[in-house]
């Protein structure tokens, strides 16, 4: 989600239109949007109705480039700093007990990954960071400190890299020589582990780079926990969008809404069998939405990318269920197991 700069292609979010029709912003209403970035989706819901949006980012990098946007549209942008996973206690600190709409763009911004400096990227030198909030333990870290099963129970969860283990070992081998602390360095010695072919279309360390920043962000675990703080938060018939661009997070989400909507049956593994659940959303559509053909041919990041949207209901919220979306035990920053990765 890249701000528009010297050199720099304009931001366009993903599917905007797609999710201005999930939300259909009214007059007077408040919307959330979880992951601000550089605010495109917030834009173009403060221009479609006369409503408010609390605009939500990890990244202070974000909050400060938004304060123009909030100038702009004085008295109907609030910026706030923190984790979406958070949204519910963030919002009702601010006075608001619900909200009519909710919206959420899954993983890392474009901004991030045109900024060396941040580490996201392996397109381009940098230190090996990767880190959201610039807060906490960073990917140099988890690649210096973990050992080799850890390492590669990470990449095997969060990346899906079907030789985690191999690289794994070679990193750990490397390392005996001397640490990895530059994007590249890791990158390099990917490649030479996964090798690639002519046809390959990504690099060999996509999956690696992937797996340590979901990792060091736990993104996963922020998705599960926004899109409860967004149940919990959103109004009867407030409406929820999240778009999502690859298989872990679309998973979480999908996993979701099919629990929360009823279709899986009994809702929660915690409520009691012969207690009748009534679902808590209501659905927009069975089927994610997916870019038009003519998004993807301007935006190449709308290719992967899936709209899953519903309705909320007047249900009481229902308890969140990690096991219930897949999630499973990998590492944890502070070297203790906990339920982290799906799926």
């Amino acid at each position: 989600m890249s701000a528009t700069g010297q050199g720099r292609v304009p931001h366009v979010p993903v599917m905007l239109a797609d999710v201005l029709d999930v939300l259909q912003p009214r007059d007077g209403g408040i919307y959330v949007d979880g992951t601000f970035g550089a605010g495109g989706y917030t834009r173009a819901i403060l221009g479609a109705a006369d409503c408010a949006v609390l605009a939500i980012d990890r990244d202070p990098n974000a909050i400060l480039r938004g304060r123009e946007l909030a100038t702009e549209f004085a008295g109907r942008l609030t910026l706030i700093e923190g984790r979406f996973g958070d949204m519910e206690q963030l919002v009702r600190a601010l006075g608001h007990d619900a909200v009519d709409g909710v919206v959420l763009d899954i993983g890392v911004s474009s901004m991030q990954l045109d900024e060396a400096e941040r580490g996201f990227s392996f397109q381009q030198d940098g230190p090996l960071d990767m880190r959201m909030s610039a807060e906490g333990p960073s990917a140099a870290d988890v690649v210096n400190g973990f050992d080799e099963n850890d390492l590669a129970r990470i990449i095997a969860v969060y990346g899906e890299e079907k030789r985690a283990r191999a690289v794994a070992r070679a990193i750990v081998k490397a390392r005996e020589e001397a640490e990895l602390h530059r994007t590249l360095e890791l990158a390099d010695l990917v490649a030479k582990v996964i090798g690639r072919k002519p046809q390959d279309k990504i690099h060999p360390a996509t999956r690696t780079f992937q797996a340590l920043r979901i990792f060091v962000n736990d993104e996963l675990g922020e998705l599960a926990r926004g899109l409860s703080g967004a149940e919990a938060l959103l109004g009867e018939g407030g409406r929820l969008a999240v778009v999502a661009f690859h298989s872990l997070e679309d998973r979480i989400v999908k996993r979701f809404l099919t629990e929360r909507t009823g279709r899986a049956g009994r809702a929660n593994r915690y409520m009691p069998a012969s207690e009748e659940v009534v679902p808590s959303f209501s659905e927009i559509a069975h089927r994610a939405r997916k870019a038009s053909g003519a998004e993807v041919e301007t935006n190449a990041r709308a290719r992967s990318a899936k709209l899953r949207a519903a309705i909320r209901t007047a249900a009481p919220a229902l308890p969140l269920d990690m096991g219930a979306l897949g999630f499973r035990a990998v590492p944890s920053l502070d070297g203790i197991s906990h339920a982290g990765g799906a799926a």
